[in-house]
């Protein structure tokens, strides 16, 4: 069978766990904090789970992971 591609952008937004939920980065986190409050700042750290509509098209984008 022929090796799949995996799609590099997708391999550097998204982390595969290991019980197959697909995690990603917060939106609203690059700039403009000054307006924005502490714990919303906090909270834009943190990851968060793709929803299971999105992750089987990411998935796709990541065969290996």
């Amino acid at each position: 069978m022929v090796k799949l591609k995996t799609n590099r952008s997708a391999s550097k937004r998204f982390k595969v766990t290991k019980n197959g939920k697909v995690l990603r980065k917060k939106a609203y986190n690059r700039h403009l904090k000054t307006t924005k409050s502490a714990k919303k700042k906090r909270h834009l750290r943190k990851t968060t789970l793709v929803s299971s509509v999105e992750a089987k098209n990411v998935k796709a984008m990541l065969p290996y992971a």
